[in-house]
């Protein structure tokens, strides 16, 4: 089925890749615009943001691409101001940005505890409240926030700002969806598990040899019941479908994307 969001624009945050590859928004932003989005990629990288733009519209969709820091409200209004006047209206928010501090309480600085918040859950609020304005003024709209499977599980790594920051964004999520769910504004939740994406890699790289790379990989994907770790499009097609009128009754739920993990007594 094609041109499943034909005449629907979206706001992507989180728009880039952090590096070669397919990272979750990216894969996002390209696959609305298959389906007939004008898409806006905004992303803290302007080149990376730029790099989604030009796959897009080499595949003849419609992007404009916007370097933006979504924890600044500022800047939220401004990229918001930028997808309203060259397209009119927004139907589609996709929240992708998110950051992992690791460590527990005792070992997690009060400064990186702000960042982790600010990137995972002030963000989500300030392009929510400023495109919430214009979803409800245009007879409704879809909200997609990607969480995470850590948000209601322990997952083997001590990293308290992420899985704390993750499950208040379901808790954002639901009492968004309940709030305007009269007003034709949905709300859900994406909660990924354990994804390959070159933000991954780029952790990995950042704790292991080159040469461990490999079996750590394979390490990752052998702790899924599926054995193999997910990829971006897996995220992607979920968030299409939440975006989509297909879910035009569905508001407030959580979409796993974790190849069974979270169901394992195994896992983690």
């Amino acid at each position: 089925m094609a041109g499943r969001l034909e005449g629907k624009a979206a706001f992507v945050s989180g728009a880039g890749a952090s590096g070669p590859g397919w990272g979750n928004g990216k894969a996002a932003a390209v696959l609305f615009a298959r389906e007939g989005a004008k898409v806006l990629a905004v992303d803290i990288d302007g080149g990376a943001a730029e790099e989604t733009r030009a796959v897009i519209e080499s595949e003849g969709g419609e992007c404009a691409a916007v370097a933006a820091d979504v924890t600044d409200d500022s800047a939220v209004a401004a990229a918001v101001g930028t997808a309203m006047r060259l397209f009119g209206r927004i139907d589609v928010l996709h929240n992708n940005v998110g950051i992992v501090v690791g460590g527990g309480p005792a070992d997690v600085s009060p400064e990186d505890w702000e960042r982790g918040a600010a990137v995972n859950l002030r963000s989500v609020f300030l392009t929510t409240r400023h495109v919430l304005p214009h979803m409800r003024a245009g007879g409704g709209g879809a909200i997609v926030n990607v969480s995470s499977i850590a948000a209601n599980r322990w997952m083997g790594v001590p990293y308290a700002s992420y899985a704390a920051t993750k499950a208040a964004l379901l808790g954002l999520s639901r009492n968004i969806a309940l709030q305007y769910a009269p007003e034709g504004v949905r709300c859900n939740c994406i909660l990924p598990g354990i994804v390959d994406t070159p933000l991954l890699r780029a952790m990995l790289a950042d704790v292991y040899p080159a040469g461990d790379i490999p079996d750590r990989i394979a390490y990752r994907n052998g702790q899924i019941p599926m054995r193999r770790m997910g990829d971006a499009w897996d995220v992607a097609h979920a968030a299409l479908y939440l975006a989509s009128d297909e879910a035009k009754y569905v508001t407030g739920a959580e979409l796993v994307v974790d190849g069974g993990l979270s169901v394992s007594a195994i896992a983690g």
